[in-house]
């Protein structure tokens, strides 16, 4: 199958293009700047497109003439992302009715059980487009997800870089909420699966199986990293403050990092599980998360190129912030 992969450069995009490659599809993987596609190490075995995807002629130029398209597309940067997802959520949606795209594939965040008014504006954001490629009349098989873990995740690495810099970590009542983390190898293989899968408009919750409250999760995460870590509960402590410090002790973009705490006030669990059976391989078994951990955390050997490696592990492609504050 003939497959345009948007946000081919992002860090589901730069792992999902090449297990498509090793299932047969012919891949069409989209950049902002082609001369950032270099740095991946399967760039001469797809075909390269320049897009903007506020730009409708550049999209509807790249999906002309395939039979699917992933939207893996995000902004978490300024104060209007909302408004920037949504423009290039409307030019793709445009470009797939005219191309007769048979479905669209798009990766969103889990929706919790609450009104869309209390959603944060990043999820809230993330829910918006997912309705927009729907509303196209193109069959939309939207996967959502929480915390994706793995080397280069951007949540894993705030989670990773803030539990290196706080031996002591101050916890709110909000932090009590509940994470259901999935692998992104188990990811991967859900937007993999969304190709065959009935092409009928429908949202397919991703995750582990395992739920935990966030403070459990960092107590996870330090114990697999060797940490000692103390968690002290602040009940009282407002998330506009939270957001404030936390960009200081990471590398992310600030904005990236404010748009995620944001998000931590409400359970992230999938609502139906069972759905993602239907997109993963016969066989697969999902990846428990103190294993997948244990895989991002662990170092490769400088003698196997990225071909070879772990997906779950750090790729020499990956953004430069990402990985160990020591390292």
């Amino acid at each position: 199958m003939r497959v345009v992969v948007m946000g081919a450069g992002g860090y589901v995009g730069s792992r999902l293009v090449p297990a498509l490659l090793a299932a047969g599809h012919q891949v069409t993987a989209t950049f902002t700047r082609a001369a950032a596609a270099e740095r991946f190490w399967w760039v001469y075995r797809v075909e390269v497109v320049e897009v903007d995807v506020l730009d409708r002629p550049t999209v509807r130029s790249a999906v002309a003439g395939a039979e699917a398209l992933y939207y893996l597309v995000h902004g978490l940067g300024g104060d209007d992302f909302p408004t920037s997802d949504r423009e290039g959520a409307y030019n793709a949606a445009h470009a797939a009715v005219r191309a007769g795209l048979g479905r669209i594939v798009y990766l969103g965040g889990l929706v919790p059980a609450v009104a869309d008014g209390d959603l944060s504006p990043h999820l809230r954001s993330r829910l918006e487009v997912e309705q927009v490629l729907t509303d196209s009349g193109v069959p939309t098989l939207a996967l959502r997800a929480a915390m994706v873990v793995g080397s280069g995740s951007t949540s894993f690495e705030i989670m990773r870089q803030l539990s290196e810099r706080l031996p002591v970590q101050v916890l709110p009542r909000w932090m009590d909420s509940r994470v259901e983390p999935v692998a992104v190898t188990d990811v991967v293989a859900a937007l993999v699966g969304a190709l065959t899968a009935p092409a009928v408009s429908r949202a397919f919750d991703l995750g582990s199986g395992e739920r935990m409250p966030y403070a459990a999760l960092l107590r996870l995460y330090a114990d697999r990293a060797g940490l000692r870590r103390v968690q002290v509960r602040v009940p009282g402590l407002p998330t506009a403050l939270v957001s404030r410090l936390a960009p200081a002790l990471t590398r992310a973009p600030a904005s990236t990092v404010q748009s995620l705490v944001e998000s931590l006030h409400h359970d992230m669990v999938c609502g139906r599980p069972d759905l993602m059976v239907q997109l993963i391989p016969r066989g697969h078994a999902l990846t428990p998360v103190a294993e997948a951990i244990d895989r991002a955390l662990a170092v490769p050997d400088a003698a196997v190129p990225d071909p070879g490696r772990d997906i779950l592990g750090p790729l020499s492609s990956d953004a430069a912030w990402t990985g160990s504050l020591s390292g």
